[in-house]
């Protein structure tokens, strides 16, 4: 260094510990819910106690707000009460609302215990939907897009809130296992898809329900044994019910919570090998139900789109009915002997006219297989083929596909 010139200051470099990497086992910090950043905001709450928190939920796969009450780092009337005041949503005593005027059924059972919300009332357009974190973004896209409707929040209590939400749930399953009975014995790999295919995972698993799957065979068992032709899961706005089709009769079966609709319904269709996203245009499929070693029923589903949910049809196709023989069917013996006539000529039409239920497959059947012979040969053009006959060359028509009722005939 030269004496009299002047120099710049040298920066020194910081010391090799500033420099150091970070350790990758050093805990990191979790991202905080909203919830505990409004707590952090209105100082009920410091960070490391909310970081703690976070880690333990995450760790338990459960909720901050669980977590948080749990610990009891902040009451539930407090915690409403900051809440409150920090999202401007109005506060509400669950102790002081009559849970029997509740409206019932707007959300499904599932979404309530998922998120710990109760419908309080409907609105026009808008559900007041209480719960302890109005701060939940993915509880409102939730409920909005099920419901299509807008959502206002009101505020309560988590405990309170949790007692009420499990006593409704309980509620439901209750009224399933009434249904259902004690004494019904379920074995579920007697229903299957129609198709030899394994039944879709997913699809499946999003569905599968145990009280649902249970309620449903129950349903075809007792159908078949009552001698039903049809079975109609109806939706309406308060109410749901179960109707079978027992000699051109319709009768009141069962009245099941309208929670369940969406879930039986998807449990059909998935039976049915439809799409069960698909609600807006009817559709149509086939599922079996094993009765015996020997013994196997088909079942032809349609589903058709109503205001409140999707109804259902199940027609039951019993195919050893066909085979029952012609004096099973009931005629008289003068109008046996004229069908008799009838489908012996060489040439000819037969009418088949009458009400749902009233045999005219059956007796159609029955007629096929008096002319099921290894010398003649028989072809039937269907829509859709309903019991399947050896030796008889049936065809489904597929109008989509030109394949008319005419064109099976040329």
């Amino acid at each position: 260094m030269q004496p009299g010139r002047r120099y710049a200051p040298v920066d020194h470099p910081p010391p090799m510990a500033a420099l150091a990497p970070l350790n990758p086992h050093d805990p990191v910090a979790p991202p905080l819910p909203g919830l505990a950043k409004a707590l952090i905001l209105a100082g009920k709450l410091g960070q490391k106690a909310a970081e703690d928190l976070s880690r333990k939920a995450q760790a338990k796969r459960s909720t901050f707000i669980a977590e948080l009450t749990g610990s009891g780092a902040v009451s539930a009337a407090d915690l409403a009460t900051t809440l409150s005041t920090a999202f401007g949503a109005p506060l509400l005593d669950l102790d002081a609302v009559d849970v029997e005027r509740l409206p019932r059924n707007v959300l499904d059972t599932k979404t309530c215990q998922a998120f710990r919300v109760v419908v309080l009332a409907k609105r026009s357009n808008r559900l007041v939907i209480a719960t302890a974190d109005p701060s939940d973004q993915q509880a409102g896209e939730k409920i909005k897009f099920s419901t299509q409707l807008g959502v206002d929040w009101v505020i309560v209590e988590y405990d309170k809130l949790s007692r009420l939400v499990n006593t409704q749930s309980t509620t439901t399953a209750e009224a399933m296992d009434n249904l259902i009975g004690d004494d019904f014995h379920f074995d579920e790999s007697t229903l299957d898809p129609d198709g030899a295919e394994e039944e879709d995972k997913s699809a499946s698993a999003e569905v599968g329900d145990a009280p649902v799957v249970k309620f449903l065979h129950k349903m075809l068992i007792d159908a078949f044994s009552q001698r039903a032709s049809d079975i109609h899961f109806e939706p309406y706005e308060h109410q749901y019910r179960v109707r079978f089709r027992i000699d051109g009769e319709l009768r009141e079966i069962a009245a099941p919570p309208v929670a369940i609709k969406d879930k039986l319904a998807s449990r059909i269709k998935v039976l049915s090998r439809m799409d069960i996203a698909e609600k807006r245009v009817p559709q149509d499929g086939r599922m079996k139900l094993k009765i015996s070693p020997e013994r196997v029923i088909d079942f032809r589903v349609s589903t058709l789109p109503t205001l409140f949910g999707e109804k259902i049809v199940i027609r039951i196709l019993d195919p050893s009915a066909a085979r029952v023989g012609i004096d099973a069917l009931g005629y008289e013996p003068i109008e046996k002997q004229r069908l008799l006539d009838a489908i012996g000529r060489p040439y000819g039409m037969i009418l088949v006219t009458g009400p749902t239920g009233s045999g005219k497959t059956v007796s159609l059947y029955t007629c096929l297989n008096l002319l099921n012979k290894p010398g003649v040969n028989i072809a039937s053009a269907e829509d859709p083929s309903e019991i399947n006959l050896p030796g008889i060359n049936q065809v489904n028509v597929n109008e989509k596909a030109g394949l008319t009722f005419a064109a099976a005939l040329r």
